[in-house]
C-alpha cells in the first residue's frame, strides 16, 4: 500500500484499514517507525466534512511542534493551539492541544468537543504517570461516544488489554496494532573507564575477577581509587562516525556544565553558522535575554556543534536549539529526558549519564519504559545502519542484574493512576443522574484491569468509597446542597486544580476586598510586583524558563476564574491581572 508516495509497512496498512472502518486504534511500534503517518491519513480522511480532529500531547514541547509541522503541512488557517496560556484559532479543524486541557473539556463537558471524529493520543503511555496519569484516562472516559480514538505509543506490553478495555467502555471496535521490528536496529553498548566502549557482559567479568575485589577491598587506601567515566572521553572515543549525539543527563545545570567542559576540549572545529543563527533569531528579543548565563554558555558551545536543551530555558532558546539539532548542525547535544518526548529528532547515537535519577522524591533506577524513550531516539531513518545507546558505568555503583533489566527491553505495562478529583467529582454531580455517576466510576481503567470484564459487578463499598469522602467534604463546605452544586460549587466545576482554595477565594465575599496585587500573591504565592521578567529573574535562582512555566500557570488560573465568574468585578479584576502579568512578560516569546 502507497501513502505520500511511500510504501507503508504492515503495521502502518492495519492501523489505516481500521481508521477507514472508522474504528479506533491503539498502536504500540518503535520511536522512528511511522506511527505518526496514522494521524496523517486521519486528517486526510475527513479533510473535507465538517468533523475535526484533536490531537492532544503530554508536554508543551510536543504540541508546539506539532503545531508548526501541522500548520506547514495544511497551512495556518486549519491548524489551531491551545496549550493554557496560549490559544491560537481554537475553531480550526485541526487542534492541538496538551492533553489536560482536552480532558479539562470533555469533564465539563465545552460546546468545543463537539463533532469530532478523532482524537489523537501522543504518547498515550504517559498514562502510567503517577501524577498525571488519570488525565488520559479520564480524556477517554468522558469524551463524547461518538469519538474515535488513535492511542501512539512506542511499546506498550498489554495494548490488547488497554484496547479491550476501550472497547469495553465505548462500545466500538477497537483495533490493536503491534509492531516490534525497529526501521533502524539499536545496538546496546556501555563505557567503562578501563574498557571505554564494550558490552554489560565483559564489565561483569571484570567487577566479578578475585584481584579486582582484592583491590576494592584496598580502595580506603590511595593504593587503588576506581575513577568515573568521563563524558568528554566517551564523546571523543565516539569518534565522527557515531555523531551526532544526544547525551541525556538528568540534571538542567549539568546539562549545561557538561556542554562546556566538552567545547573546552576543542574536539571539534569551530564553525560560527550557528551562534549567526542564534543571534538572528534573537535580534527582536528583549537585549536582556542575550546577556542571561545560559545564553553565554550557548554562544561558548555552538561554534563547536556543542549545545545542551532542557525545560529550565526560555522558549526562543529552545526552538532555536530544535532547528539546529534538525539542520545537524549540533554534533552533541546534553540533554534532560523532555528531548525525548515526541518531539521526532533523531540522533544516530544516545548516551546516558547515568541509569538513575531523581523523580521528585527520591533518587530511583529509570524504569525500561523510560530508557527505551530516549534510546529510541538512536537511529536516523534512512540515514544510519545502525543506532547505537551507551549507558555509562561506574563500577562502585554496578548492579549488573538491574543494569541488564532496565536495558534489555521495555516490559513494563501500562496500569491505572486513576484518582477522583474534586473537580471531576463536582462535574459528575452537575450533569449526571447518581445512577449515572456510579455507572460511569464502574468505566476507569483501574476497575478493568482489577475485575476485568466483570467490573460492571464491583462491589458498590468498593467503588464509591472515594466518591463518598469527597462529596461529604464538599458538602461540608457549602460545594453542594441537597444532591446539588451551590454557586460556589459550579464555580470550582470549572476550576482544575486547588478547587476548593480556589471557590474560597474568588466564589465567596473574599474576592471584594482584594485588589489585583494581593489576588496575584495568592495566585503565585509569590511576592510579587509589578517588574520586567528580567528584574525578576535577578532575584530568584529560578532558570529562565522555569519563571515562564511559573508565570504562565498564573495566567492559565486567571482564565479558569474569568470563564467560571460570573461576578463582573471578579471578572474585570481578573482582566486587570492579566493585563499586569502580560506586561511583565513583555517581549518574551510563550510559544
Amino acid at each position: 500500500m502507497q501513502y505520500k508516495k511511500l510504501t507503508l509497512d504492515p503495521f502502518q496498512e492495519q492501523a489505516i484499514n481500521a481508521i477507514e472502518n472508522n474504528q479506533s486504534v491503539v498502536v504500540s511500534a518503535p520511536t522512528g517507525s511511522g506511527k505518526t503517518l496514522t494521524a496523517d491519513f486521519i486528517i486526510e480522511k475527513h479533510k473535507n466534512d465538517n468533523l475535526r480532529i484533536i490531537y492532544t500531547a503530554p508536554i508543551k514541547a510536543l504540541s508546539n511542534q506539532k503545531y508548526r509541522d501541522f500548520s506547514q503541512e495544511y497551512g495556518k488557517e486549519k491548524v489551531g493551539l491551545m496549550t493554557g496560556d496560549i490559544v491560537i484559532n481554537p475553531s480550526a479543524k485541526i487542534l492541538i492541544m496538551t492533553t489536560e486541557i482536552y480532558r479539562n473539556m470533555v469533564v465539563s463537558n465545552d460546546e468545543m468537543v463537539k463533532d469530532i471524529a478523532y482524537v489523537i493520543f501522543d504518547e498515550i503511555h504517559f498514562i502510567n504517570d503517577i501524577e498525571r496519569g488519570y488525565v488520559w484516562e479520564e480524556s477517554i472516559i468522558y469524551s463524547p461516544e461518538s469519538v474515535r480514538f488513535l492511542c501512539l505509543s512506542a511499546t506498550i506490553p498489554n495494548a490488547e488489554e488497554f484496547s479491550h478495555w476501550i472497547k469495553a467502555i465505548k462500545y466500538h471496535p477497537v483495533k490493536t496494532v503491534i509492531s516490534e521490528e525497529r526501521p533502524v536496529p539499536l545496538q546496546m553498548l556501555f563505557y567503562d573507564y578501563e574498557w571505554r566502549l564494550t558490552s554489560l557482559d565483559k564489565i561483569k567479568s571484570a567487577v566479578d575477577d578475585p584481584e579486582y575485589k582484592r583491590m576494592r577491598r584496598q580502595k580506603s587506601t590511595k593504593r587503588f581509587r576506581i575513577p568515573a567515566p568521563e563524558h568528554t572521553a566517551l564523546i571523543k572515543d565516539l569518534g565522527r562516525d557515531k555523531l551526532p549525539c544526544i547525551f541525556f543527563v538528568f540534571s538542567r545545570s549539568d546539562c549545561q556544565r557538561k556542554a562546556v567542559e566538552l567545547a573546552r576540549k576543542n574536539l571539534f572545529p569551530k564553525n560560527y553558522q550557528t551562534v549567526q543563527l542564534l543571534n538572528d533569531k534573537l535580534k527582536d528579543a528583549p537585549s536582556e535575554i542575550t546577556r542571561l548565563s545560559s545564553t553565554r554558555m550557548l554562544k561558548e558551545t555552538l561554534p563547536f556543534g556543542i549545545a545542551f536543551h532542557h525545560a529550565g530555558l526560555l522558549p526562543v532558546i529552545k526552538e532555536t536549539i530544535e532547528e539546529l539539532f534538525t539542520q545537524g548542525l549540533i554534533r552533541v547535544l546534553y540533554a534532560t529526558e523532555t528531548f525525548a518526548v515526541g518531539i521526532n529528532m533523531p540522533a544516530k547515537t544516545v548516551c546516558f549519564d547515568g541509569l538513575r535519577k531523581f523523580d521528585g522524591i527520591n533518587f530511583r533506577s529509570l524504569t525500561t519504559k523510560e530508557f527505551f524513550q530516549m534510546a529510541g531516539r538512536a537511529g536516523r531513518r534512512g540515514i544510519d545502519k545502525i543506532g547505537y545507546a551507551i549507558s555509562m558505568i561506574f563500577r562502585p555503583n554496578f548492579n549488573y542484574p538491574e543494569i541488564k533489566r532496565i536495558t534489555l527491553r521495555d516490559i513494563e505495562p501500562i496500569r491505572s493512576q486513576f484518582r477522583l478529583s474534586v473537580n471531576t467529582t463536582l462535574n459528575l454531580i452537575d450533569q449526571n443522574t447518581p445512577e449515572e455517576i456510579e455507572h460511569i466510576l464502574r468505566l476507569s481503567f483501574w476497575s478493568y484491569q482489577k475485575f476485568g470484564d466483570k467490573f460492571a459487578k464491583i462491589p458498590y463499598k468498593v467503588l464509591m468509597a472515594r466518591y463518598d469522602s469527597i462529596v461529604r467534604k464538599l458538602s461540608s463546605l457549602d460545594y453542594i446542597k441537597e444532591g446539588k452544586l451551590t454557586e460556589k460549587g459550579k464555580f470550582s466545576s470549572k476550576i482544575f486544580s486547588d478547587e476548593i482554595t480556589m471557590g474560597e477565594i474568588f466564589a465567596t465575599d473574599i474576592v471584594s476586598k482584594l485588589d489585583e496585587y494581593y489576588i496575584l500573591l495568592l495566585l503565585a504565592a509569590l511576592a510579587y510586583e509589578c517588574k520586567s521578567f528580567f528584574e525578576v529573574l535577578e532575584q530568584t535562582n529560578l532558570l529562565e524558563g522555569d519563571l515562564i512555566r511559573f508565570f504562565t500557570q498564573i495566567l492559565d488560573k486567571i482564565g479558569q476564574v474569568k470563564k467560571a465568574s460570573m461576578d463582573f468585578m471578579v471578572i474585570r479584576k481578573m482582566e486587570n491581572c492579566e493585563r499586569i502579568m502580560k506586561r511583565a512578560l513583555e517581549g518574551i516569546y510563550l510559544l
